[in-house]
């Protein structure tokens, strides 16, 4: 059980961190000029956010599988 909370929090926080990365990288480096944000958001919340997210719960059960004798 608390493989499970820990990877829930992992995803919660990959999730997260995908997010505004994704965002953050959308807006340096996007030569879109009428609707950047907009693209940002949506890229962000769709594509980086959950892949951040489920390569975090992967790399959690990962590390978890190998602590555990």
């Amino acid at each position: 059980m608390k493989t499970v909370g820990v990877a829930l929090l992992a995803a919660i926080l990959g999730y997260v961190v995908g997010l505004f990365g994704t965002m953050a990288a959308i807006e340096l480096f996007s030569s879109n000029t009428h609707d950047k944000s907009i693209e940002a958001a949506m890229t962000g919340a769709f594509v980086g956010g959950p892949l951040a997210a489920v390569i975090s719960v992967i790399a959690i059960l990962v590390l978890r599988r190998k602590q555990s004798p």
